[in-house]
């Protein structure tokens, strides 16, 4: 990356940390670093006593051979099993969390935007009874596996920026989630919280 994308990431990813963990109703921890990897992550444990954790980098950024690359940030919860020797002596918990992960790819200037949609979809998951989430400030698009739930979603304009046709060319399908609550022409489109392994 460069100089100035290495500081944009740090910077973004210090304040999405401390806005989530004052959203959160539960005690966040977050690390310096991470069991495998060089940046910091967000950890918590819900009702269940199930460890979780949240991380922010870049999915792709523009470098010195690359100048041009889009530069697109991702969410990743529960992505990965690193983190738990880290905040193992920190965080009292009987398991990591292993039935549910997500991951939100977003353009830098709507990371912040979706803070309060990513805490909502922590509580809604964590839920025993159904909660109705709140529809996300940014389009979505979700790539579709060919079995089972999605979990996987970026933005209109992250996609439009990445190189959507490579993903499609490897056999990804996407689904764009649309919120309508009126329209019966939009609600088989509609992708359910079901839809991305809630």
């Amino acid at each position: 990356m460069t100089p100035e994308a290495i500081r944009l990431v740090a910077k973004l990813r210090h304040e999405f940390y401390s806005l989530f963990a004052a959203a959160m109703n539960v005690p966040v921890r977050i690390s310096v670093h991470s069991y495998s990897n060089n940046f910091p992550i967000a950890c918590w444990v819900n009702a269940r006593q199930q460890l979780n954790y949240l991380s922010v980098y870049a999915h792709s950024a523009p470098d010195e051979l690359f100048p041009l690359r889009p530069f697109l940030l991702r969410v990743a919860i529960n992505k990965g099993a690193g983190p738990v020797t880290l905040v193992k002596p920190e965080l009292k918990y009987q398991a990591l969390n292993q039935g549910w992960h997500f991951e939100l790819t977003v353009l830098p200037e709507e990371i912040i935007d979706f803070l309060p949609w990513i805490v909502g979809l922590v509580k809604v998951q964590d839920q025993v009874s159904p909660t109705v989430l709140q529809p996300p400030p940014h389009l979505l698009e979700f790539i579709m596996p060919a079995v089972g739930s999605s979990n996987n979603a970026w933005t209109e304009k992250a996609w439009s920026r990445s190189d959507g046709a490579m993903a499609q060319s490897a056999g990804l399908r996407t689904s764009p989630l649309t919120w309508h609550k009126n329209s019966e022409a939009e609600t088989s489109r509609r992708v359910s919280l079901e839809s991305f392994a809630i």
